[in-house]
């Protein structure tokens, strides 16, 4: 059973990395529901079980038990042009992006009139970038992945007939790779870092119906801290040797405020404000067992905001459309960008559908194509000095099916 439990964890590892979607590394794609939006009033929506990731005090909006899941095809461009001095050959590395799925799974049951309990299995964050091995950044890095596993089992309390709480514990599982070249001075040494870790937090979430038309929703996700332990792994190099690493990391804390209006019968507005404290992502440093550091590279990122807007329009008993658009800085300044995560602002256009196939069950589906403020590179390290600028982009597909039991 345990040998089963870790292959089954390892799968869903594997399969929930890829390229990031929200700002930095974090991936906002935690059901299809919400992505024809943008996410846009996502902690008010509480349209099915996923409103356990965005705020579990929707749980009290649902019936008595839901299953939703949902996955996310995601293919990110990440294109390189520019130079290096000192002049050690190479190309511009190929499009760093691949494809990635994202998966979720989410289940809600009441267990009183007032309390309601679920679990959530997902992935909050990932990151891929892979360029190729003899491109000219090579001596800063190849490839650069972060993989999360995140178990979040909540409850929810109905306080009164307008107001609702909820909380939930979050137990995450990290795994991280980093590879690039040593130095010019050993132009076939290569190294590999692998990395794991177990953290924790939790989650907060409040639901007001403001007026008869009229829902606003409070949610906090902490930040969770990492320390992954791992190998170095060398090969060609007397500068570096193999042997066992460490390296601490504190993934963001997160904080919503959603609005969703009643237009008419048949639509709803939504609006979103979301802030992330990424600046607790200063410093990338690795480091033998025995303390001896391997690399430091200072990340001094920033705190950000998303804000979204989106409708949805209900045309039937069976069909509604939804669409959305966004806007998300990036959270890094141009003095502090690496090869490892170029990003930039992006702006987000999404579209989407649900289709009732019964009272019990529907399916949903949407599309969002990110346009990216192509960012700068000007970044010394490994012996060498990048400069140039990205052209990126990234398109979202995701499908969920919510059966109410």
């Amino acid at each position: 059973m345990r040998k089963k439990t870790r292959r089954l964890a390892a799968t869903l590892l594997a399969i929930a990395s890829g390229s990031a979607h929200a700002a930095g590394f974090a991936l906002i794609e935690q059901n299809a529901s919400g992505l024809g939006n943008a996410y846009a009033g996502a902690a008010a929506v509480a349209e099915d079980a996923s409103t356990i990731f965005f705020n579990p005090a929707g749980m009290t909006l649902l019936p008595d038990s839901q299953l939703a899941m949902a996955g996310h095809l995601i293919k990110p461009t990440i294109e390189f042009s520019g130079s290096v001095s000192p002049a050690v050959g190479g190309n511009q590395g190929g499009d760093a992006g691949s494809w990635a799925l994202v998966p979720s799974t989410y289940i809600a049951r009441r267990l009183t009139p007032q309390l309601h309990a679920g679990l959530g299995i997902n992935a909050p964050f990932g990151l891929k970038t892979h360029y190729d091995d003899d491109w000219v950044g090579r001596f800063q890095a190849v490839e650069s992945a972060a993989k999360t596993l995140n178990l979040n089992p909540s409850l929810a309390w109905k306080l009164g007939e307008t107001l609702s709480v909820g909380v939930g514990l979050n137990v995450q599982r990290m795994e991280a790779t980093l590879s690039n070249r040593v130095s010019p001075s050993e132009p076939d040494s290569m190294t590999k870092i692998d990395a794991s870790s177990y953290g924790w937090g939790y989650n907060l979430g409040l639901l007001w119906q403001a007026g008869a038309h009229t829902r606003i929703g409070l949610a906090w996700r902490s930040g969770v801290e990492h320390e992954l332990e791992g190998r170095i792994k060398v090969r060609n190099s007397a500068l570096l040797t193999s042997g066992r690493v460490k390296a601490d990391m504190r993934l963001p804390a997160t904080a919503s405020l959603s609005v969703l209006h009643r237009l008419s019968a048949d639509v709803d507005l939504l609006a979103d404000a979301t802030w992330t404290g990424w600046s607790s992502f200063d410093r990338l440093s690795v480091s033998y067992a025995n303390g001896t550091p391997i690399s430091s590279t200072p990340e001094n990122w920033n705190d950000i905001m998303r804000y979204s807007l989106g409708a949805t329009w209900r045309m039937n008993d069976r069909l509604s459309l939804r669409g959305g658009i966004a806007y998300e800085d990036a959270p890094m300044s141009n003095a502090f960008r690496t090869p490892r995560i170029p990003d930039g602002d992006r702006t987000w256009l999404a579209v989407g559908a649900q289709y009732r196939l019964s009272r019990q069950g529907a399916v949903d589906v949407g599309y969002a194509h990110l346009f990216f403020r192509d960012p700068t590179l000007s970044k010394s390290g490994g012996g060498t000095t990048l400069n140039g600028r990205y052209s990126s982009a990234v398109d979202i597909l995701g499908a969920q099916y919510t059966h109410t039991f």
